[in-house]
């Protein structure tokens, strides 16, 4: 089993590019990060582990029988193919303005995502 699967954190250095890449297509797309940026954290945690796990940032909110198949698939490889087609976010990372659960955020410190990411591994 991968370290990342057995509840250990993701590695700081997909954390921090996940986070910078969050930052930047949210800035692109104009869409918001979720009010409760709780959210956003885990979610960024996710593609990070993923990153760390599969080379790749798989989406983290779904279920997979076979994750390589998934990542080599690109659908489900963030942004996804429905963000990218139709703005959707599963994850609610990236919400539209109207969103009710849209926050005003697009950026999220390291900080941030630290004080989660030790309720994570608590």
């Amino acid at each position: 089993m991968n370290s990342s699967e057995n509840g250990t954190l993701a590695s700081e250095k997909n954390l921090e590019a996940m986070r910078n890449f969050a930052e930047t297509y949210a800035k692109r797309t104009n869409t918001y990060f979720c009010v409760d940026l709780s959210v956003t954290a885990v979610v960024i945690e996710g593609l990070a582990k993923h990153k760390d796990q599969l080379g790749c940032p798989l989406c983290p909110c779904r279920h997979y029988e076979d994750k390589e198949a998934e990542v080599n698939a690109t659908f489900w490889n963030c942004p996804c193919v429905p963000m990218r087609e139709r703005q959707e976010c599963h994850c609610m990372l990236f919400l539209q303005r109207e969103n009710d659960f849209a926050g005003q955020q697009q950026e999220i410190s390291m900080a941030e995502l630290a004080v989660v990411r030790s309720s994570l591994s608590a």
